[in-house]
């Protein structure tokens, strides 16, 4: 019991010196985010100032100006296309990026874990009153239409954000579950099962005590589907299992909580190794 409180300390320091260090580099990249931001709507309120002091002169020379409370559909597709071209600035150091085309826009969205570049997802929009998807790349059991329909015709950008959380979730978890079926095969008893979104992993592997190994039961599930970490844990054991193991499957269910799956069984095996 004391070796088990020891390793999960010694994982609880590792963990809290990698988060320390991702949150002073998001804290970078939100202070970059706000600064462009902050550039663009400067810029807007300039383009704003501009068009009121071009219908002023309008009005001056006797001209017509439509009602500015119900701009023209023209206006609108403008104004949109404007919007996406500084979008398209702000997301590019997010992962996300784009090119305008004839009808739009199509996004390109980057997913990674650790560090680790993954799979790219597509997406072309067609801006018109309301804005459409034309097409995409998106997986199936991506909640796409849902994500869209909840966002896209009011705040594009929180649409994209909220998309790449949910694309880079899922990859993350599927790298998770190939680099445990890859690295540590001889403690993974047959295969990993998983679901197409790999939301839910089911496996067994391999326990020593006493001499004698004895298979743990794992089932992991992700509630949350914009993280890569599970919500839920349970490991269980034959009984004919020694008591003391119950106290290991307690430290390795915290791990699991904690820690992405590969790199919570390395810990295992140097921990035994040690």
């Amino acid at each position: 019991g004391v070796f088990a409180h020891l390793e999960m300390l010694e994982a609880q320091a590792h963990e809290t010196a990698v988060k320390e260090e991702e949150m002073e580099q998001r804290a970078e990249k939100l202070a970059r985010l706000k600064a462009r931001v902050q550039e663009l709507r400067l810029q807007r309120d300039k383009l704003r100032a501009k068009v009121d002091l071009q219908q002023n002169r309008q009005l001056e020379k006797g001209g017509v100006v439509s009602n500015p409370t119900q701009p023209t559909a023209q206006a609108v597709l403008e104004w949109k296309t404007k919007s996406l071209k500084a979008m398209l600035q702000v997301f590019y150091l997010t992962g996300i990026s784009g090119k305008l085309t004839k009808q739009g826009v199509c996004f390109c969205i980057i997913t990674a874990y650790e560090s680790t570049y993954l799979d790219s997802y597509y997406l072309d929009l067609v801006i018109k009153t309301a804005v459409q998807i034309h097409r995409h790349s998106i997986p199936i059991f991506i909640p796409l239409e849902q994500l869209a329909k909840k966002y896209l015709q009011t705040d594009i950008r929180r649409f994209l954000s909220v998309l790449s959380d949910h694309l880079n979730a899922y990859v993350g978890r599927r790298y998770q579950a190939d680099q445990l079926q890859e690295h540590f095969s001889d403690q993974i008893e047959g295969t990993v099962q998983r679901n197409s979104l790999c939301n839910l992993l089911v496996f067994n592997y391999k326990v020593s005590s006493k001499r004698k190994t004895f298979p743990f039961h794992v089932r992991l599930l992700y509630g949350d589907l914009c993280c890569s970490l599970p919500t839920e844990v349970v490991i269980s054991c034959t009984p004919d299992a020694p008591k003391s193991l119950a106290e290991t499957a307690a430290a390795h269910s915290d791990l699991f909580r904690r820690m992405a799956l590969h790199k919570a069984f390395r810990y295992f095996s140097s921990a035994e190794q040690s």
